[in-house]
Protein backbone atom coordinates (compact mmCIF):
# COMPACT_ATOMS: atom_id res chain seq x y z
CA UNK A 1 0.00 0.00 0.00
CA UNK A 2 2.84 2.22 0.71
CA UNK A 3 4.47 1.98 -2.36
CA UNK A 4 0.86 2.18 -4.45
CA UNK A 5 0.71 5.72 -2.36
CA UNK A 6 4.35 6.47 -3.35
CA UNK A 7 3.65 5.56 -7.28
CA UNK A 8 0.56 8.15 -7.42
CA UNK A 9 2.70 10.91 -5.74
CA UNK A 10 4.90 12.05 -8.46
CA UNK A 11 8.26 12.97 -7.26
CA UNK A 12 10.38 15.50 -8.88
CA UNK A 13 14.12 15.03 -8.65
CA UNK A 14 13.64 13.95 -4.87
CA UNK A 15 11.21 16.80 -4.36
CA UNK A 16 7.56 16.30 -4.25
CA UNK A 17 5.66 17.81 -6.95
CA UNK A 18 3.28 20.44 -5.39
CA UNK A 19 -0.44 19.02 -4.17
CA UNK A 20 -2.87 19.79 -6.72
CA UNK A 21 -0.56 20.35 -9.20
CA UNK A 22 1.22 18.28 -11.94
CA UNK A 23 4.43 17.49 -13.30
CA UNK A 24 6.40 16.19 -15.85
CA UNK A 25 9.81 15.56 -17.05
CA UNK A 26 10.96 17.70 -19.68
CA UNK A 27 14.15 15.63 -20.48
CA UNK A 28 17.40 15.33 -18.90
CA UNK A 29 18.78 18.48 -17.95
CA UNK A 30 15.84 20.77 -18.93
CA UNK A 31 13.98 20.54 -15.74
CA UNK A 32 10.36 20.35 -14.58
CA UNK A 33 7.16 21.46 -15.89
CA UNK A 34 4.74 22.37 -13.33
CA UNK A 35 0.86 22.70 -14.17
CA UNK A 36 -0.92 24.49 -11.32
CA UNK A 37 -2.72 26.44 -13.31
CA UNK A 38 -6.62 26.39 -12.40
CA UNK A 39 -6.73 25.04 -9.36
CA UNK A 40 -8.09 28.23 -6.77
CA UNK A 41 -4.55 28.28 -5.40
CA UNK A 42 -4.69 31.36 -2.77
CA UNK A 43 -0.81 30.70 -2.00
CA UNK A 44 1.95 29.58 -3.40
CA UNK A 45 3.29 26.49 -3.27
CA UNK A 46 6.27 25.09 -2.45
CA UNK A 47 8.40 24.63 -5.86
CA UNK A 48 10.86 21.96 -7.10
CA UNK A 49 13.92 23.62 -7.62
CA UNK A 50 14.49 23.01 -11.33
CA UNK A 51 11.37 24.02 -12.35
CA UNK A 52 11.65 25.04 -16.50
CA UNK A 53 7.65 25.85 -16.63
CA UNK A 54 5.39 26.92 -14.14
CA UNK A 55 1.90 27.54 -14.71
CA UNK A 56 -0.69 29.37 -12.24
CA UNK A 57 -2.82 31.19 -14.45
CA UNK A 58 -6.21 31.33 -13.34
CA UNK A 59 -6.18 30.62 -9.77
CA UNK A 60 -6.69 33.14 -6.37
CA UNK A 61 -3.38 34.68 -6.01
CA UNK A 62 -3.38 37.89 -4.71
CA UNK A 63 0.75 38.27 -4.20
CA UNK A 64 3.81 36.47 -4.02
CA UNK A 65 6.20 36.02 -0.57
CA UNK A 66 9.50 38.10 -1.11
CA UNK A 67 11.94 35.67 -2.55
CA UNK A 68 9.20 32.40 -3.06
CA UNK A 69 10.67 32.60 -7.22
CA UNK A 70 14.07 33.78 -5.88
CA UNK A 71 15.71 29.74 -6.19
CA UNK A 72 14.24 28.53 -9.68
CA UNK A 73 17.13 29.16 -11.49
CA UNK A 74 16.06 27.46 -14.01
CA UNK A 75 12.93 28.76 -15.26
CA UNK A 76 12.11 29.79 -18.22
CA UNK A 77 8.55 30.30 -19.05
CA UNK A 78 5.94 31.71 -16.20
CA UNK A 79 2.18 31.80 -16.78
CA UNK A 80 0.58 33.80 -13.57
CA UNK A 81 -2.38 35.69 -15.81
CA UNK A 82 -5.83 35.59 -14.44
CA UNK A 83 -5.10 35.85 -11.34
CA UNK A 84 -6.93 38.68 -8.76
CA UNK A 85 -3.62 40.19 -7.89
CA UNK A 86 -3.95 42.94 -4.65
CA UNK A 87 -1.52 46.12 -5.94
CA UNK A 88 -0.29 47.10 -2.53
CA UNK A 89 3.46 46.99 -0.90
CA UNK A 90 2.98 43.19 -1.39
CA UNK A 91 3.01 42.99 -4.88
CA UNK A 92 6.11 44.86 -5.14
CA UNK A 93 8.39 41.68 -5.10
CA UNK A 94 6.77 40.37 -7.44
CA UNK A 95 6.89 43.20 -10.01
CA UNK A 96 10.74 43.95 -9.17
CA UNK A 97 11.19 40.00 -9.84
CA UNK A 98 9.27 40.02 -13.16
CA UNK A 99 11.51 43.36 -14.50
CA UNK A 100 14.11 41.33 -14.35
CA UNK A 101 12.33 38.48 -15.44
CA UNK A 102 9.76 38.71 -18.11
CA UNK A 103 8.66 42.66 -19.47
CA UNK A 104 6.02 40.68 -21.09
CA UNK A 105 4.54 38.67 -18.40
CA UNK A 106 4.99 42.09 -16.17
CA UNK A 107 2.85 44.23 -18.65
CA UNK A 108 -0.44 41.19 -19.09
CA UNK A 109 -0.70 41.48 -15.02
CA UNK A 110 -3.19 43.46 -13.94
CA UNK A 111 -4.43 44.41 -10.30
CA UNK A 112 -7.33 43.67 -8.78
CA UNK A 113 -8.00 45.43 -6.13
CA UNK A 114 -7.82 48.27 -4.54
CA UNK A 115 -10.49 49.89 -6.87
CA UNK A 116 -8.35 53.03 -7.46
CA UNK A 117 -5.66 50.28 -9.29
CA UNK A 118 -8.28 48.03 -10.90
CA UNK A 119 -7.38 46.87 -14.21
CA UNK A 120 -4.03 49.11 -14.27
CA UNK A 121 -0.89 46.69 -15.01
CA UNK A 122 1.43 45.88 -12.51
CA UNK A 123 4.07 47.13 -14.83
CA UNK A 124 3.31 50.57 -14.32
CA UNK A 125 2.58 50.77 -10.69
CA UNK A 126 4.20 53.44 -8.99
CA UNK A 127 5.65 54.29 -5.63
CA UNK A 128 2.64 56.29 -5.50
CA UNK A 129 0.33 54.10 -6.35
CA UNK A 130 1.35 51.48 -3.70
CA UNK A 131 0.87 54.06 -0.85
CA UNK A 132 3.38 53.88 2.00
CA UNK A 133 4.96 50.76 2.09
CA UNK A 134 7.34 50.50 6.26
CA UNK A 135 8.55 47.13 5.13
CA UNK A 136 10.07 47.32 1.94
CA UNK A 137 12.40 45.05 2.87
CA UNK A 138 12.13 41.59 4.39
CA UNK A 139 13.07 41.27 8.19
CA UNK A 140 16.43 39.32 7.49
CA UNK A 141 17.46 42.13 5.52
CA UNK A 142 16.69 44.78 7.98
CA UNK A 143 18.51 42.63 10.54
CA UNK A 144 21.60 42.17 8.27
CA UNK A 145 21.02 45.86 7.91
CA UNK A 146 21.48 46.66 11.68
CA UNK A 147 24.52 44.13 11.90
CA UNK A 148 26.56 45.52 9.05
CA UNK A 149 25.36 48.89 10.75
CA UNK A 150 27.25 47.98 13.93
CA UNK A 151 30.30 46.23 12.36
CA UNK A 152 30.96 49.51 10.28
CA UNK A 153 30.67 51.38 13.13
CA UNK A 154 32.86 49.16 15.68
CA UNK A 155 35.79 49.11 12.74
CA UNK A 156 35.51 53.37 12.26
CA UNK A 157 35.95 53.15 16.01
CA UNK A 158 39.01 50.81 16.10
CA UNK A 159 40.58 53.09 13.41
CA UNK A 160 40.19 56.35 15.49
CA UNK A 161 41.52 54.17 18.48
CA UNK A 162 44.31 53.02 16.11
CA UNK A 163 45.22 56.34 15.06
CA UNK A 164 44.55 57.88 18.20
CA UNK A 165 47.48 55.49 19.44
CA UNK A 166 50.40 55.91 16.74
CA UNK A 167 49.85 59.74 17.02
CA UNK A 168 49.89 59.12 21.35
CA UNK A 169 52.93 56.08 20.60
CA UNK A 170 55.11 59.30 18.27
CA UNK A 171 54.55 61.80 20.88
CA UNK A 172 56.21 59.81 23.46
CA UNK A 173 58.75 58.79 21.18
CA UNK A 174 59.75 62.51 20.83
CA UNK A 175 59.26 63.47 24.48
CA UNK A 176 61.52 60.26 25.36
CA UNK A 177 64.00 61.28 22.35
CA UNK A 178 64.30 64.84 23.67
CA UNK A 179 64.21 64.10 27.23
CA UNK A 180 67.68 61.61 26.35
CA UNK A 181 69.18 64.41 24.82
CA UNK A 182 68.43 66.57 27.01
CA UNK A 183 69.77 64.69 29.94
CA UNK A 184 73.16 64.19 27.94
CA UNK A 185 73.98 67.50 27.23
CA UNK A 186 73.52 68.67 31.02
CA UNK A 187 76.61 68.74 31.91
CA UNK A 188 77.85 65.66 35.16
CA UNK A 189 79.53 67.22 37.92
CA UNK A 190 81.67 64.95 39.63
Amino acid sequence: AVLGCALLMPTVLGEDCPSWCRCWSLGGAQGWAVDCSSRGLRSLPTLPRRTHSLLLHNNSLVSIPAGALDGLAHLQELQLWDNPWHCDCHILYLKLWLQDFSAPTLARLRCASPTHLRMKSLGQLTGSDLGVCARLLPNKCLQFFWRDLLLIAAVIIVLILVAWALKFSKKLVCQLTLGGWWLRSIPKTH
